[in-house]
């Protein structure tokens, strides 16, 4: 479905990604883990058009992606819920849903798409008159992945999503996590929590000063000495 090939990015004079390549498949969850600073939500941007490449290229579902916009790339499939949730605070939980669903491809299945959203996450529908920044951080968790969702993505990047959680709400934000799969959404996850991260996802790709170091199948990668030793303090 997505692959990067060999990109690299600056933020002006300053590379931060080196020669990337990555590759997520249908209906795959993949995570990409690594420490603070090592390139992971510019890995996302740059997926997403948030930062131009220097050179390399992203290709999804067949599509060169390099000169397209990021609004371009929403319509054609791919959306991000972005690491602090990015909420309209003043706006109510409706409202914040209704600008997920902002595209020509989604705006008519608007009805449909909020019923199958408050199937997924029946608080935001007890909740939806209600303010943004009255929901605890879980709820806001929530609805951030539910505008998301609201697009109707192919694929969907995550950027964090269990930061700041107590492990209560992690949990149930990784079981969500599982039904989207199971709903035929494709995901492509950063994640510190690496150990959540391992054993929620198929592949793991491992990302150091701004390179792919090593990658594999996370159930395997879960019982490698080196990530058990630099991630799980093990």
């Amino acid at each position: 479905m997505l692959e990067v090939r060999e990109i690299n990015v600056f933020y002006g004079e300053i590379q931060v990604l080196w020669d990337l390549s990555l590759t997520v498949n249908k209906n795959e969850i993949v995570a990409l883990i690594g420490s603070n600073g090592a390139g992971k939500t510019t890995t996302l941007k740059a997926i997403m058009g948030l930062l131009p490449i220097k050179s390399g290229r992203i290709r999804f579902l067949e599509r060169s992606l390099e000169n397209m916009p990021t609004h371009k790339r929403v319509d054609l499939g791919i959306t991000m819920v972005p690491e602090g949730r990015r909420l309209f605070p003043y706006m109510t939980v409706y409202e914040n849903l209704r600008m997920g669903a902002y595209t020509r491809r989604v705006s008519e299945k608007f009805e449909d798409t909020l019923e199958w959203i408050f199937g997924l996450f029946p608080v935001l529908k007890e909740f939806r008159d209600r303010l943004a920044n009255t929901l605890s951080g879980g709820e806001q968790q929530m609805l951030a992945i539910a505008r998301a969702l609201m697009s109707l993505p192919k694929l969907l990047l995550m950027d964090e999503p269990s930061l700041g959680l107590a492990p209560t709400i992690v949990t149930k934000l990784y079981e969500k996590i599982k039904e989207l799969r199971e709903n035929g959404v494709t995901i492509l996850l950063v994640e510190q929590n690496v150990r959540n991260a391992l054993e929620i996802s198929d592949r793991t790709y491992v990302l150091e000063s701004g390179r792919i170091t090593l990658s594999g199948n996370s159930k395997e990668l879960l019982h490698d000495e080196r990530i058990k030793k630099t991630y799980l303090g093990i």
